[in-house]
């Protein structure tokens, strides 16, 4: 292998190849030992301990962790979820930590090629940034939390050599599949030290999403900064705190996200690692996200300097800003059982669609259970004939919604209600219509 992983030695490598890292990596995404679940007592990302909560949700059932029918007749484990923001460096977190073995192992079932608009989205972004940073065959992209490979498949259709990194099972053997170089694993400032030490460093390093679901920060930053070739770029792509609060996104909040990040408080956990976010854009994909542009060399941008600004002016270092959200989230819960407690003395059937992680916090934190709900229908075939976490909703295929046709449809995965209704078009033709939660309640 060439000391600068050069694409014409790197793209021979077959993707078994990579198990020559695993031996070492394994073993490096070690927990605290504190047990399943710990609550934290100082900031992720400054350390400080001035943390004021500011929204408790009570024991939740852990996201995206869907049960089989012989799981669901046993008991479960139920976390409690408290959002807390940093007073030192204006960090919205969650103060408990749940292993992340348990949250993002064997079972995870979230794939990113499943949705067509994040398809179109990854193509998008890829098609963007091989024509920006000029990359070629000689070239490294390297993405942490890669997923299936939805997004560096791209790349790699370019000849432009790729390295998935991803701890989940299921999505890193679709990825081997394709034909996508993933190791199976954490990223992290030790596998960093790996890799950088067999002469891999990278000229496009990307985290979509990833940032929010790791519990030290510092140590990923820190990881980052070690693989980035002096040159690079890396590109990160986060929820976006401002919009999270504006529109009363309470249901985002789930025990995969550690973090809730405005770029105030990302502004000041990368210069804490001598990286420097350039430029920033901000995105609809998930309710509202930011992607930030991140160089070694600082040459700060009118697009970061304006938000940082904007931030100020609307008070995103107060707590009480984000205590607000939690008042509307309650009038938001009882004007929707009350609707759907109404529906139900007159008779309707109600479904659900979209299993994904931000409904377990959202029919938990509503109370919302087999009572109101017959099923939860999602277009992942991956999560058909399992269940909910916590009220243990069966899992179907959306053609159930056309087959079995309730009376309306309660839209968990509110952010992709475009791409929802267009796919269940012949549902609602039939007479079927949508509930959707938010951004503001509405019959659809």
């Amino acid at each position: 292998m060439s000391e600068n992983f050069s694409g014409k030695d790197f793209s021979m490598i077959p993707c078994d190849g990579f198990k020559i890292y695993e031996a070492d990596l394994l073993r490096l995404s070690e927990w605290k030992g504190k047990g399943l679940w710990f609550t934290e007592s100082s900031c992720r990302s400054c350390g400080s301990d001035r943390l004021e909560r500011v929204l408790e949700y009570g024991a939740t059932p852990l996201a995206d962790v869907l049960l089989t029918e012989e799981e669901a007749g046993k008991p479960e484990l139920a976390v409690p979820l408290t959002l807390a923001f940093c007073m030192n460096c204006c960090l919205l977190q969650i103060l408990e930590s749940v292993d992340p073995s348990i949250l993002f192992g064997r079972k995870y079932p979230y794939f990113s090629s499943v949705s067509e608009t994040l398809r179109k989205h990854f193509r998008t972004n890829a098609d963007g940034l091989m024509e920006t940073r000029k990359l070629g065959p000689r070239s490294l992209v390297i993405e942490a939390a890669s997923n299936d490979g939805c997004l560096l498949r791209h790349f790699l259709e370019r000849g432009i050599p790729v390295l998935g990194i991803d701890p989940a099972e299921g999505p890193v053997r679709e990825a081997r599949r394709r034909g996508i170089p993933t190791v199976q694993d954490f990223f992290s400032s030790k596998m960093a030290d790996i890799l950088h030490r067999r002469g891999v460093a990278a000229d496009l390093f990307l985290a979509n999403n990833v940032l929010a679901h790791v519990p030290d920060p510092n140590d990923f930053l820190g990881g980052v900064g070690k693989i980035l070739k002096e040159d690079g770029m890396a590109v990160f792509e986060v929820h976006y705190v401002v919009d999270l609060i504006d529109r009363c996104e309470f249901d985002t909040v789930y025990h995969q996200h550690y973090s809730y990040f405005s770029l105030s408080a990302l502004h000041r956990l990368f210069r804490r690692h001598d990286l420097y976010i350039n430029d920033v854009m901000p995105l609809p994909t998930y309710g509202g996200s930011l992607r930030i542009f991140v160089e070694k060399t600082p040459s700060t941008g009118e697009s970061v300097t304006s938000m940082l600004r904007e931030e100020q002016r609307k008070g995103i270092e107060s707590p009480d800003y984000y205590r607000e959200m939690g008042t509307r989230a309650l009038e938001l819960k009882e004007n929707l059982l009350r609707l759907l407690l109404s529906l139900k003395v007159d008779g309707k059937r109600i479904a659900a669609y979209g299993a994904a992680a931000k409904a377990t916090t959202f029919l938990s934190f509503c109370g919302i259970d087999e009572k109101i709900l017959d099923y939860v229908a999602d277009a992942n075939p991956f999560k058909h004939g399992l269940f909910m976490g916590g009220n243990h909703l069966p899992v179907v295929s959306p053609s159930w919604l056309t087959k079995n046709r309730p009376d309306h449809v309660l839209l968990l995965a509110w952010n992709f209600a475009g791409e929802i209704l267009r796919q269940e078009e012949s549902y609602v033709k039939s007479g079927g219509r949508f509930i959707l939660p938010l951004p503001r309640l509405e019959i659809l």
